[in-house]
Protein backbone atom coordinates (compact mmCIF):
# COMPACT_ATOMS: atom_id res chain seq x y z
CA UNK A 1 0.00 0.00 0.00
CA UNK A 2 1.67 3.42 -0.97
CA UNK A 3 1.81 5.81 1.84
CA UNK A 4 0.69 9.80 1.62
CA UNK A 5 2.34 12.23 0.30
CA UNK A 6 4.96 13.50 2.57
CA UNK A 7 5.11 17.47 3.11
CA UNK A 8 8.28 18.67 1.92
CA UNK A 9 10.44 21.19 4.17
CA UNK A 10 10.73 25.14 3.27
CA UNK A 11 13.60 25.36 0.29
CA UNK A 12 13.73 21.55 0.08
CA UNK A 13 14.62 20.45 -3.57
CA UNK A 14 12.25 17.94 -5.55
CA UNK A 15 12.14 17.30 -9.67
CA UNK A 16 9.69 17.83 -11.34
CA UNK A 17 8.82 14.31 -11.35
CA UNK A 18 8.32 14.15 -8.11
CA UNK A 19 6.17 17.20 -7.69
CA UNK A 20 3.94 16.13 -9.91
CA UNK A 21 3.61 12.62 -8.36
CA UNK A 22 2.87 14.19 -4.70
CA UNK A 23 0.40 16.40 -6.98
CA UNK A 24 -1.78 12.77 -8.02
CA UNK A 25 -1.33 11.27 -4.66
CA UNK A 26 -2.75 14.41 -2.93
CA UNK A 27 -5.50 14.32 -5.58
CA UNK A 28 -6.32 10.76 -4.95
CA UNK A 29 -6.76 11.49 -1.37
CA UNK A 30 -8.82 14.21 -1.90
CA UNK A 31 -11.08 11.91 -3.97
CA UNK A 32 -11.08 9.38 -1.26
CA UNK A 33 -12.03 11.59 1.49
CA UNK A 34 -14.49 13.06 -1.08
CA UNK A 35 -16.05 9.34 -1.96
CA UNK A 36 -16.05 8.65 1.83
CA UNK A 37 -17.70 12.00 2.40
CA UNK A 38 -20.42 11.10 -0.47
CA UNK A 39 -21.34 7.86 1.53
CA UNK A 40 -21.53 8.83 4.68
CA UNK A 41 -23.98 11.80 3.53
CA UNK A 42 -25.90 9.24 1.70
CA UNK A 43 -26.24 7.43 4.95
CA UNK A 44 -27.39 10.56 6.88
CA UNK A 45 -29.57 11.90 3.51
CA UNK A 46 -32.80 11.49 5.26
CA UNK A 47 -31.81 13.40 8.50
CA UNK A 48 -30.62 15.92 6.32
CA UNK A 49 -33.97 16.41 4.76
CA UNK A 50 -35.70 16.45 7.72
CA UNK A 51 -33.31 19.40 9.30
CA UNK A 52 -33.64 21.20 5.75
CA UNK A 53 -37.49 20.90 6.06
CA UNK A 54 -37.49 22.38 9.39
CA UNK A 55 -37.50 25.80 8.34
CA UNK A 56 -40.57 25.27 5.96
CA UNK A 57 -44.07 26.50 7.76
CA UNK A 58 -45.45 23.72 9.82
CA UNK A 59 -49.15 22.87 8.64
CA UNK A 60 -50.01 25.61 6.15
CA UNK A 61 -47.29 23.72 3.81
CA UNK A 62 -46.56 20.04 3.59
CA UNK A 63 -43.62 17.98 2.62
CA UNK A 64 -41.72 19.00 -0.64
CA UNK A 65 -43.59 17.53 -3.70
CA UNK A 66 -41.23 16.30 -6.79
CA UNK A 67 -42.19 15.63 -10.52
CA UNK A 68 -39.84 13.35 -12.57
CA UNK A 69 -39.52 9.63 -11.88
CA UNK A 70 -35.95 10.25 -11.24
CA UNK A 71 -36.22 13.29 -9.11
CA UNK A 72 -36.52 11.72 -5.84
CA UNK A 73 -33.15 10.04 -5.82
CA UNK A 74 -31.29 12.93 -8.51
CA UNK A 75 -32.36 15.31 -5.75
CA UNK A 76 -31.21 12.61 -2.31
CA UNK A 77 -27.93 12.21 -4.16
CA UNK A 78 -27.35 16.34 -5.01
CA UNK A 79 -27.87 16.81 -0.74
CA UNK A 80 -25.33 13.55 0.02
CA UNK A 81 -22.71 15.38 -2.42
CA UNK A 82 -23.03 18.34 -0.61
CA UNK A 83 -22.34 17.03 2.73
CA UNK A 84 -19.79 14.64 1.47
CA UNK A 85 -17.97 17.61 0.05
CA UNK A 86 -18.34 19.63 3.55
CA UNK A 87 -17.54 16.88 5.44
CA UNK A 88 -14.53 16.42 3.15
CA UNK A 89 -13.39 19.97 3.06
CA UNK A 90 -10.64 19.94 6.08
CA UNK A 91 -9.13 16.98 3.95
CA UNK A 92 -8.91 18.94 0.74
CA UNK A 93 -7.63 21.87 2.61
CA UNK A 94 -4.86 20.05 4.29
CA UNK A 95 -3.99 18.55 1.15
CA UNK A 96 -3.77 21.88 -1.09
CA UNK A 97 -1.71 23.13 2.61
CA UNK A 98 0.31 21.02 2.33
CA UNK A 99 1.29 21.16 -1.36
CA UNK A 100 2.13 24.39 -1.14
CA UNK A 101 3.40 24.83 2.05
CA UNK A 102 7.25 24.40 1.25
CA UNK A 103 6.91 27.52 -1.37
CA UNK A 104 6.95 29.83 2.48
CA UNK A 105 8.86 30.37 4.97
CA UNK A 106 8.42 28.91 8.17
CA UNK A 107 6.92 32.23 10.00
CA UNK A 108 4.35 32.25 7.13
CA UNK A 109 3.23 28.60 7.43
CA UNK A 110 2.18 29.42 11.08
CA UNK A 111 0.27 32.25 9.90
CA UNK A 112 -1.18 30.62 7.20
CA UNK A 113 -2.12 27.56 9.71
CA UNK A 114 -3.97 30.42 11.73
CA UNK A 115 -5.28 31.63 8.67
CA UNK A 116 -6.81 27.98 7.32
CA UNK A 117 -8.57 27.95 11.12
CA UNK A 118 -9.90 30.87 11.32
CA UNK A 119 -11.28 30.29 7.57
CA UNK A 120 -12.93 27.09 8.38
CA UNK A 121 -14.21 28.44 11.83
CA UNK A 122 -15.81 31.33 9.85
CA UNK A 123 -17.18 29.17 7.28
CA UNK A 124 -18.94 26.89 9.73
CA UNK A 125 -20.56 30.42 11.50
CA UNK A 126 -21.73 31.63 8.32
CA UNK A 127 -23.49 28.15 7.63
CA UNK A 128 -25.19 28.23 10.93
CA UNK A 129 -26.11 31.85 10.86
CA UNK A 130 -27.72 30.97 7.09
CA UNK A 131 -29.43 28.08 8.50
CA UNK A 132 -31.26 29.66 11.74
CA UNK A 133 -31.33 33.18 10.49
CA UNK A 134 -31.17 33.70 6.93
CA UNK A 135 -33.30 30.92 5.94
CA UNK A 136 -36.11 30.52 8.08
CA UNK A 137 -36.90 34.41 7.59
CA UNK A 138 -36.43 34.45 3.92
CA UNK A 139 -38.52 31.28 4.05
CA UNK A 140 -41.42 32.76 5.65
CA UNK A 141 -41.49 35.79 4.07
CA UNK A 142 -41.74 33.97 0.48
CA UNK A 143 -44.14 31.63 1.33
CA UNK A 144 -46.03 34.26 3.47
CA UNK A 145 -46.11 36.16 -0.07
CA UNK A 146 -49.58 37.20 -1.87
CA UNK A 147 -51.08 33.46 -0.23
CA UNK A 148 -54.04 34.28 -0.69
CA UNK A 149 -53.94 33.99 -4.32
CA UNK A 150 -51.87 31.09 -4.58
CA UNK A 151 -51.76 27.53 -3.00
CA UNK A 152 -48.67 27.08 -2.35
CA UNK A 153 -47.07 23.60 -3.40
CA UNK A 154 -42.95 23.40 -2.84
CA UNK A 155 -40.63 21.47 -5.09
CA UNK A 156 -38.17 19.50 -3.27
CA UNK A 157 -35.08 20.14 -6.07
CA UNK A 158 -35.55 24.06 -6.25
CA UNK A 159 -36.09 24.27 -2.27
CA UNK A 160 -33.15 22.63 -1.64
CA UNK A 161 -31.11 23.91 -3.97
CA UNK A 162 -32.44 27.54 -2.64
CA UNK A 163 -31.83 26.42 1.22
CA UNK A 164 -27.88 24.88 0.00
CA UNK A 165 -27.01 28.74 -1.55
CA UNK A 166 -28.54 30.80 0.68
CA UNK A 167 -26.43 28.43 3.45
CA UNK A 168 -23.35 28.88 1.30
CA UNK A 169 -23.77 32.37 0.65
CA UNK A 170 -23.65 33.01 3.90
CA UNK A 171 -20.65 31.10 4.11
CA UNK A 172 -19.11 33.00 1.70
CA UNK A 173 -19.87 36.16 3.65
CA UNK A 174 -18.35 34.95 6.44
CA UNK A 175 -15.07 35.05 4.86
CA UNK A 176 -14.87 38.71 3.87
CA UNK A 177 -12.69 39.11 7.44
CA UNK A 178 -10.11 36.99 5.79
CA UNK A 179 -10.25 38.41 2.23
CA UNK A 180 -10.03 42.14 3.26
CA UNK A 181 -6.55 41.11 5.84
CA UNK A 182 -5.26 38.93 2.88
CA UNK A 183 -5.44 42.42 0.44
CA UNK A 184 -4.13 44.55 3.71
CA UNK A 185 -1.14 42.29 4.17
CA UNK A 186 -0.34 41.48 0.48
CA UNK A 187 -0.72 45.71 0.04
CA UNK A 188 -2.66 45.77 -2.29
CA UNK A 189 -5.05 47.78 0.42
CA UNK A 190 -3.67 49.56 3.85
CA UNK A 191 -5.83 50.24 6.75
CA UNK A 192 -5.82 53.89 6.26
CA UNK A 193 -7.07 54.01 3.23
CA UNK A 194 -9.88 51.33 4.00
CA UNK A 195 -11.23 53.76 7.41
CA UNK A 196 -10.84 57.00 5.18
CA UNK A 197 -12.78 55.39 2.67
CA UNK A 198 -14.95 53.65 4.38
CA UNK A 199 -18.57 54.87 3.04
CA UNK A 200 -17.37 53.34 -0.19
CA UNK A 201 -16.91 50.25 1.72
CA UNK A 202 -20.44 50.05 2.68
CA UNK A 203 -21.55 51.02 -0.35
CA UNK A 204 -19.74 47.87 -2.21
CA UNK A 205 -20.84 45.49 0.69
CA UNK A 206 -24.30 46.46 -0.21
CA UNK A 207 -23.69 45.85 -3.81
CA UNK A 208 -22.56 42.41 -2.69
CA UNK A 209 -24.95 41.77 -0.83
CA UNK A 210 -27.81 42.36 -3.59
CA UNK A 211 -25.74 40.09 -5.70
CA UNK A 212 -26.28 37.27 -3.61
CA UNK A 213 -28.63 34.35 -3.78
CA UNK A 214 -31.97 35.41 -2.36
CA UNK A 215 -34.54 37.21 -4.22
CA UNK A 216 -36.17 39.00 -1.92
CA UNK A 217 -35.69 41.76 0.45
CA UNK A 218 -35.48 40.20 4.00
CA UNK A 219 -33.16 37.50 3.09
CA UNK A 220 -31.06 40.81 1.02
CA UNK A 221 -31.32 42.89 4.13
CA UNK A 222 -30.45 39.71 6.40
CA UNK A 223 -27.23 39.29 4.09
CA UNK A 224 -26.47 42.56 4.50
CA UNK A 225 -26.15 43.20 7.85
CA UNK A 226 -23.28 40.52 9.16
CA UNK A 227 -21.80 41.88 5.84
CA UNK A 228 -21.23 45.50 7.11
CA UNK A 229 -20.64 43.84 10.43
CA UNK A 230 -17.76 41.76 9.32
CA UNK A 231 -17.08 44.46 7.06
CA UNK A 232 -16.23 46.57 10.43
CA UNK A 233 -14.58 43.97 11.96
CA UNK A 234 -12.26 43.36 9.00
CA UNK A 235 -10.90 46.91 9.00
CA UNK A 236 -9.84 46.43 12.84
CA UNK A 237 -8.22 43.19 12.30
CA UNK A 238 -6.12 44.79 9.75
CA UNK A 239 -5.15 47.72 11.72
CA UNK A 240 -4.31 45.20 14.80
CA UNK A 241 -2.03 43.43 12.44
CA UNK A 242 -0.57 46.19 10.93
CA UNK A 243 0.68 47.76 14.42
CA UNK A 244 2.12 43.79 15.33
CA UNK A 245 3.76 43.71 12.09
CA UNK A 246 5.64 47.38 13.29
CA UNK A 247 6.54 46.40 16.74
CA UNK A 248 7.96 42.83 15.48
CA UNK A 249 9.95 45.32 12.34
CA UNK A 250 10.50 48.06 15.41
CA UNK A 251 11.89 45.02 17.72
CA UNK A 252 14.20 43.50 14.98
CA UNK A 253 15.75 46.26 14.44
CA UNK A 254 16.68 47.41 18.03
CA UNK A 255 18.41 43.98 18.22
CA UNK A 256 22.35 43.78 18.41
Amino acid sequence: MKRLPRRLGHGEEATLVEHLDELRTRIFVCLGALLIGLIVGYVIHDHLIHWLNRPLPQGRVGRPITFGVAEPFLTSFKISLYAGFLLALPVILWQAWAFFAPALEETNQRRVVWFVFLATALLAAGIVFGYFVALPAAVHYLTNYDKHLYDIRIRARDYYSFATMVMLAMAAVFQLPIVVVALTRLGILSTARLRRERRVGYFAVACIAVALPGIDPVTTVIEAIPLLILFELSIWLSVLFDRRSARMEAASLTEP
